[in-house]
């Protein structure tokens, strides 16, 4: 059953979260009790006793949530086809404060897909942060990672976090800057 965004939960069991903006892994213990603020792109923005914590997607089920659907490649995918599902996935990525996807905040510079002689494929994503002392940046980047991953047929994914030419919010698609009132 999929909840909303400030419904209560309870964690079921021991389920390891990232510390929201310091990026501190905790372990959330059984019984503890707060509501969801934000659940996009499979992972949970969850408060619990006075503070925000980020849970992945692959541990739902420690909140009553399901996790999200893996990624499916049409039979005979072309290289298109999985740079379209590259950049489905990269558009599951959100700053855990930040109800806007990593795309269309203009934090993924470029993408590449390189096909591998055994059938399996390589993946490159050159990404930037908000800012470069961010907290979350090392989360964001392994949940790049891990969703690229996800798709059928990928070896690796290896992302380049890099801060030239540093991000600014004329980076932003002009649907994240309506959304965040920054037109």
């Amino acid at each position: 059953m999929r909840r909303h965004e400030n419904e209560p939960i309870v964690v079921n069991r021991d389920v390891p979260a990232v510390m929201i903006p310091a990026g501190i892994e905790i372990k959330l213990r059984p019984g503890s009790v707060g509501y969801i603020t934000q659940a996009l792109g499979g992972s949970f923005t969850v408060y619990i006793e006075g503070n925000l914590f980020r849970i992945a997607g692959h541990d739902a089920d420690a909140i009553g949530q399901e996790p999200l659907r893996k990624p499916e490649l049409p039979p005979g995918a072309t290289a298109d086809d999985v740079s379209r599902i590259v950049n489905e996935q990269l558009k599951t990525c959100f700053d855990p404060e930040i109800p806007i996807n990593i795309v269309d905040l203009g934090l993924i510079y470029d993408h590449s897909v390189q096909q591998n002689e055994d059938g399996s494929r390589d993946v490159y994503v050159k990404m930037t942060l908000t800012a470069p002392g961010c907290g979350m940046g090392d989360v964001l980047v392994q949940d790049v990672k891990d969703k690229v991953e996800a798709i059928p047929t990928i070896r690796q994914a290896t992302v380049d976090l890099v801060f030239d030419p540093p991000w600014d919010q004329s980076m932003m698609s002009e649907a994240a800057r309506l959304e965040t009132g920054m037109m």
